[in-house]
């Protein structure tokens, strides 16, 4: 099996993973008595990273792979698990508020206040360029960024009419 192959096998394993923590996450937060806040958007960001990993697979075959580009990404994946493990079962991919909880202030939160997104900007325009598509990361690039100005805006004012939100991808 070619490298970029396996690298793309590996990350959609790793997505669909993540959608499965998060629907588990999600069920027991709302079944504890927590909110889903702003969730008009969430299909239009599924949408967004389902395209992204589905162009990779079909723009990246048989092209080459940076080794660098590759290990730095390596790097975000490592962040990303910080943060997971940081947030346990707090962690979702929706905005979804517990009222009352605390805000958790430890790992990667001790220093920004949505450092998943910081790696979700860098995935989205550093797996691409592993396999030197530079257009298809400066196009998802833009288009997550109208996203996340959606999410983030949606998660701040969660933030600020409620106690302690959950985190998803980041909130804090």
């Amino acid at each position: 099996m070619p490298w970029g192959d396996v690298i793309l096998a590996l990350v959609t394993a790793q997505r669909l993973g993540e959608l499965v923590l998060s629907r588990i996450n999600t069920q027991r937060l709302l079944a504890a008595g927590a909110v889903e806040v702003a969730p008009g958007h969430y299909p239009f960001m599924v949408a967004l990273h389902a395209a992204w990993l589905a162009g990779l697979w079909w723009l990246a075959a048989g092209r080459p792979v940076s080794l660098a580009l590759l290990a730095t990404y390596v790097v975000l994946q490592v962040l990303r698990l910080w943060v997971l493990a940081t947030l346990g079962s707090r962690w979702t991919t929706r905005i979804i508020v517990l009222p009352r909880a605390p805000l958790v202030k430890t790992g990667p939160y001790r220093f920004l206040s949505h450092p998943n997104y910081v790696v979700v900007v860098y995935e989205m325009a550093l797996l691409p360029l592993v396999f030197g598509l530079v257009w298809y990361a400066a196009l998802f690039s833009m288009l997550n960024a109208v996203v996340l100005a959606v999410r983030i805006r949606a998660e701040n004012a969660a933030l600020g009419r409620v106690a302690a939100p959950v985190h998803s991808e980041g909130v804090r």
